[in-house]
């Protein structure tokens, strides 16, 4: 799909096939676009855990009670390592949260590039989902998003509501 018109369909999708599984290797194309984000001072900060399995899923889902997300059949979940992100020198900011936005928007485009639906959350229950993941030593969880193909009676919105250009933008 041609870039920008890919970045002007994709939206937010809460409507999930359950019956259909994505292909590994459409999966490995996505995962892979998360993987070749780039990152300050190349440090890759990440780990991108795919949930799959009826099990995991199961307990995945109890992090997010919403209905459309417990059609998902993938859940894609973004972790970051505060030990290996770049800290700036002279007052300690930490690029991981700007690493990780990176990687998920480069994984989201890569998904609507593929027909495949995403939605990015972070208002999930955080303790629910830690318990489910066997996070490691300064590792956070950052946001998820469910992997699947919209059910064909949902309809994408026609125009998105955004400011003009004008209002967000300052030429000086």
């Amino acid at each position: 799909m041609e870039f920008y018109k890919l970045i002007e369909n994709r939206e937010s999708i809460r409507d999930y096939n359950p019956d259909i599984k994505l292909k590994e290797q459409l999966l490995t194309r996505i995962l892979n676009a998360g993987r070749l984000a780039p990152s300050a001072s190349n440090k890759q900060p990440w780990r991108f855990i795919l949930v799959s399995s009826e099990a995991k899923l199961n307990e995945v889902k109890k992090c997010y009670q919403r209905d459309w997300f417990q059609d998902a059949p993938h859940i894609l979940i973004l972790v970051g390592d505060k030990s290996k992100s770049w800290k700036r020198s002279y007052d300690g900011f930490d690029s991981i949260e700007t690493d990780l936005a990176i990687a998920m928007d480069h994984l989201i485009l890569a998904a609507e590039n593929e027909g495949v639906g995403t939605c990015w959350i972070i208002a999930y229950d955080y303790d629910v989902l830690a318990s489910a993941l066997d996070l490691k030593e300064n590792e956070f969880i950052y946001c998820i998003t469910p992997l699947g193909y919209q059910n064909s009676g949902f309809e994408k919105r026609k125009n998105k509501i955004r400011k003009d250009l004008s209002e967000i933008v300052e030429y000086i």
